[in-house]
Parts: structure tokens; C-alpha cells; sequence
């Protein structure tokens, strides 16, 4: 049994940010782990932090469940509290959002 598909996201994030990086000054990049932040998991973020709305304003205007908000939310802030305290850089990366 071949596991299920992913619902696409809509994400208002730009793509030309994928690849970019966010991370502790002074230390070259080849020398820093690199922890990758999805475009679905910045847009949670920005939705329910920045813009201060529930899971489930973020789930509707992403098109998807308040349970998988939360989950990618979960994961969000997860990496971006270990890039945070373990002096990591963030690299965003693209997922199936679409526009």
C-alpha cells in the first residue's frame, strides 16, 4: 500500500525565497549545520504568530485541517527554536504550495 498523497498548500510566501537562509553572523555557511524550514511550515508560522490568527483561520486560508496546522506549526517552531539556541541557519525550501 503506497502512502497517501499531500494535499497542496496555499501558500502566500514568495517562491524566489527558496533557498535562502537565515542564520548566526560570523560563521561561514559551509561551516553551520543547516536545519531546512518549508514554505507551508513559514507560512503556519506567519499566519498564526505574525498575523495572530487560530489553526483553523490558517487552515482554511491554506486550504487544509486545523490538525495539520498544528502539526506543521509543531514542526516550525520546533526547528526554528533548535536553529535559535544551537546556532543553526534556517534554509527555506519550497514544498507543494501553490499560489
Amino acid at each position: 500500500m503506497s502512502p497517501r498523497y499531500k494535499k497542496p498548500r496555499h501558500c502566500e510566501c514568495p517562491l524566489h525565497m527558496k533557498g535562502k537562509a537565515f542564520k548566526p553572523t560570523g560563521i561561514p555557511m559551509s561551516e553551520i549545520e543547516q536545519i531546512a524550514l518549508y514554505r507551508d511550515e513559514l507560512e503556519a508560522l506567519k499566519l498564526c504568530d505574525a498575523d495572530d490568527l487560530t489553526q483553523e483561520e490558517a487552515g482554511k486560508k491554506m486550504g487544509i485541517s486545523r490538525g495539520t496546522v498544528q502539526r506543521i506549526l509543531s514542526s516550525a517552531r520546533r526547528k526554528t527554536a533548535q536553529a535559535l539556541s544551537e546556532c543553526k541557519a534556517i534554509v527555506l525550501e519550497k514544498t507543494i504550495c501553490k499560489k
